[in-house]
């Protein structure tokens, strides 16, 4: 019977968090589900974490995954936004940690290109991409659930690699290899 695994992937976002989730049979993929988080209504950073951090929870307890795949925050110009996205990835991240999942972080330029061969591509573009390669009907309006998904078939694709970016296997783990980010 062929290997089965299910991959969580997720884009951080305190506007919106976009998440998909894959079943991996053997070296195929199928697609479970995408969806978003929307946050917009929601004035309070604080309040905008604590329901991250519960719906990261809730997809965990529903759908069981092996591994979750998020995407890391990219370094813009505004010091503000880098910090507010790099909490929202952080509140996900304990969340899996919190039920020892392994998690690894993709660059945004990574995952577009697992998913597209560029770097460089449009949300559009790998929207498109997935719908081709798991026969999806519809692309959503809003990108941030593609780019979710876009995680976790990057994660399957490069699944088996040496070099697959950081990864912690659990709170110890995290703490051991990132002393400088803990105190």
């Amino acid at each position: 019977m062929a290997e089965e695994k299910i991959i969580l992937g997720i884009d951080p976002g305190t506007t919106i968090m976009g998440f998909g989730l894959i079943k991996v049979v053997g070296k195929r993929m199928q697609f479970l589900q995408l969806n978003e988080l929307d946050l917009k209504k929601y004035d309070d950073h604080y309040l905008k974490l604590k329901l991250i951090f519960e719906r990261t929870i809730e997809l965990i307890d529903t759908h069981h995954p092996d591994e979750i795949a998020i995407e890391a925050p990219f370094f813009g110009k505004n010091v503000q936004s880098m910090l507010k996205l790099g909490r929202a990835q952080g509140v996900a991240m304990a969340a899996g940690l919190s039920r020892q999942i392994p998690i690894t972080e993709y660059l945004p330029k990574k995952i577009k290109m697992a998913i597209t061969g560029n770097g460089n591509a449009s949300k559009e573009q790998v929207a498109k991409m997935l719908q081709s390669l798991l026969g999806l009907k519809t692309i959503p309006k809003n990108l941030d659930a593609t780019d979710g998904l876009a995680a976790a078939v990057c994660h399957f694709y490069n699944s088996g690699r040496v070099e697959v970016g950081k990864s912690y296997s659990g709170w110890a783990a995290f703490v051991k290899q990132n002393p400088n980010k803990i105190g």
